[in-house]
Formats: C-alpha cells, structure tokens, sequence
C-alpha cells in the first residue's frame, strides 16, 4: 500500500526530480507532487511524495527529517488528510453577495 508523506521547508528552487532523487535512496518512489502557487507558478516550499510500503516511508523519515537542503533543514512526515475549509467568507444566500433584501439599492 502506497503511503504518502508530507516534505516541509523545501529551498524554493528545488525540482520535483531533485526531490525524487532524494527519496529513492529509500526505496520505490511512487509519485512526486511539488506544491505551486497558482498565480506565479512558483514552489510554495512543501510538497508529498508516495512511497511504495510503510517501511520505505519510515526509512524515509529517518533519513531525511531534519536533512539540510541548501540553507533549510527538510520537515518529513507522515502526510495527514486535507482538511476541509470554509472556502472564503459567509454568503447571505445564493446572490454572489448582493443584498437582496432592498436595502442599499441605488434607485
């Protein structure tokens, strides 16, 4: 079974097949996910990378938790399940945010 880990505090420059690279020293390196922003495509600092067995994940944490890459020392972890979020600020109905009550109308 495929376990997914969660890879922190990654140098902004670093490629998903230089993270690929560190983490077959471990064993069978399933996927590689680097996390951008979306307006500017650059690296937000963190990503997940699947392993192939719970061994090679815990190998992996061992190996590279606390690891220095360039000037930043790697945060590795079991990767936890997204979280749901709100998705922004409250709406009053289904409008877009218009008041549809009458009120502030402008004629």
């Amino acid at each position: 079974m495929d376990v997914k880990l969660y890879v922190g505090n990654l140098p902004f420059d670093t490629t998903e097949d230089a993270i690929r690279e560190m983490f077959a020293a471990s064993g069978t390196v399933v996927s590689v996910a680097l996390i951008k922003d979306r307006a500017t495509g650059y690296s937000k600092g963190f990503g997940f990378v699947e392993m192939s067995s719970q061994q090679e994940a815990q190998d992996a944490i061992k190996a590279l938790n606390g690891r220095m890459v360039g000037d930043r020392q790697l945060a590795v972890s079991i990767a936890r399940p997204k979280e749901e979020r709100s998705g922004g600020f409250p709406r009053r109905d289904n409008s877009r945010g218009r008041d549809t009550r009458g009120k502030g109308r402008r004629y």
